[in-house]
């Protein structure tokens, strides 16, 4: 039976009223829609204090803004893509075009097809999230995207140089200076000045996740996003200090951030809470830890692995890390989560910053039905179908009249029919004397 040494507050408590969210999106979607750029600018006053001349950066004014920078930040930015971009490359290179014949003459084929147009949103607020840009553009790069136009949004009436630099050293085609529900909705429908996109990626707050919700349709996203999420899986022989550390490092991504411990050892799960209750008030970012930790931790005490396993599977997190004995054993045992991080020498914010696998992942347990961003998101996967040999398409065309048939579907069965008799000499009683036979 586990125990519980530390309980989240109850849902009702701290739920969100996602009502008024919703309808003040969709109020500035519509606006959007209506009114176009005069209808950005606006919201762009309104929210950011931001009115530039023109919301997209010229090609000179990005390398001035990247030439204001250190080169250390500038290097670092590299090395990081130089990551994202490998482990991207690998995903592309597992995807193949084939072509089969299937029976004689019968050719069908899959071909993988980057969508034309991407919106990358990297959001900013309270922190300059260069990494976003990493995970949205790079990848959607080497799927071969040709045409990427990415927003992220002024911090506090200034230009996030770093941003900036990261957007454009990953490929982006169009920058703007843009945030919130304003840039995605000027992305999604287009305006005067802003080219409609056909996918829009990348995370964002409560108003952006709820933005891509209601546009899912009108274009495609990458997934419905909700608060990060961490949860650890440890046994005894892992690092109290290290756990309760970990923990603390995405619980300062918003006081909504679920910090969860599923361990075999009370005597870890206590000196855990004991490291969080003691670095918690010294934390830069305690404004949003503290409460997240407070609302959303929890530390679980279990009996054994496989039932750790088992309930870190009942909830689907977002970030899992494995710090155990063995902890590849995970990989064969668990089977919902968005990443799996394993080992001391690993961490959730390795997959973050800078190890190069994609950090845009499902949350609020969506990793039992879909895994994170990737390469693949950026790629239409197409089939196409070619038959040559007459005999074969003949026996197809009785197959399929017989089985479009039984689903009361006369049309279907008919193009089945036809092909039969053109090939094959059958017989169209339902054609009368349309048909002349199959040397007409």
């Amino acid at each position: 039976m586990p125990v519980v040494l530390k309980k989240p507050v109850p849902a009702e408590v701290v739920r969100q009223d996602r009502s008024e969210v919703g309808e003040r999106v969709a109020a500035i979607l519509e606006d959007i829609r209506l009114g176009g750029d005069a209808a950005v600018r606006r919201y762009s006053e309104q929210f950011d204090k931001w009115s530039p001349e023109s919301f997209r950066l010229s090609p000179d004014r990005i390398e001035e803004i990247i030439a204001s920078l250190p080169a250390q930040v500038v290097e670092d930015i590299e090395f990081v893509q130089r990551q994202v971009r490998t482990f991207a490359q690998h995903q592309r290179d597992s995807l193949t075009d084939f072509e089969v014949e299937t029976l004689p003459g019968v050719h069908l084929g899959q071909k993988h097809i980057p969508i034309d147009r991407v919106g990358a949103y990297v959001p900013g607020g309270r922190y300059p999230l260069t990494a976003s840009a990493h995970m949205t553009i790079v990848t959607a790069k080497v799927a071969g995207v040709p045409s990427v136009a990415a927003c992220t949004p002024p911090i506090r009436g200034e230009i996030p140089a770093a941003t900036v630099a990261a957007m454009h050293l990953a490929g982006a085609d169009e920058i703007y200076l843009l945030g919130g529900v304003q840039a995605v909705g000027a992305l999604a429908r287009g305006t005067e000045t802003i080219d409609r996109v056909d996918l829009l990626a990348g995370p964002g707050n409560a108003y952006v996740a709820e933005a891509k919700r209601q546009l899912f349709g009108e274009v495609g996203i990458d997934l419905f996003a909700g608060p990060t999420e961490i949860l650890v899986i440890a046994d005894d022989a892992a690092d109290p200090f290290v756990v309760a550390v970990d923990l603390l490092s995405q619980a300062e991504h918003g006081p909504d951030s679920p910090a969860v411990l599923i361990t075999t050892s009370e005597t870890l799960g206590r000196r855990v809470l004991d490291h969080i209750e003691t670095l918690l008030p010294g934390m830069p970012t305690a404004d949003f830890a503290a409460p997240a930790w407070r609302d959303h931790g929890e530390i679980i005490v279990v009996d054994s692995l496989d039932e750790a396993y088992e309930l870190a599977d009942s909830y689907a997190s977002e970030h899992v890390e494995v710090l155990t004995r063995a902890p590849r054993e995970a990989l064969e045992k668990m089977t919902s989560y968005g990443g799996l991080f394993l080992g001391e020498g690993t961490c959730v914010s390795y997959g973050d910053k800078v190890i190069g696998t994609n950090h845009v992942l499902p949350t609020r347990g969506s990793a039992r039905y879909t895994g994170g961003l990737w390469v693949g998101k950026y790629l239409k996967t197409v089939t196409y179908s070619e038959v040559v040999d007459q005999a074969s398409s003949a026996r197809l065309g009785e197959v399929c009249g017989r089985a479009a048939r039984v689903e009361l579907f006369e049309g279907h069965a008919r193009s089945g029919d036809v092909r039969a008799a053109k090939y094959a000499g059958a017989e169209l009683p339902w054609a009368g004397n349309l048909y002349a036979g199959a040397n007409s």
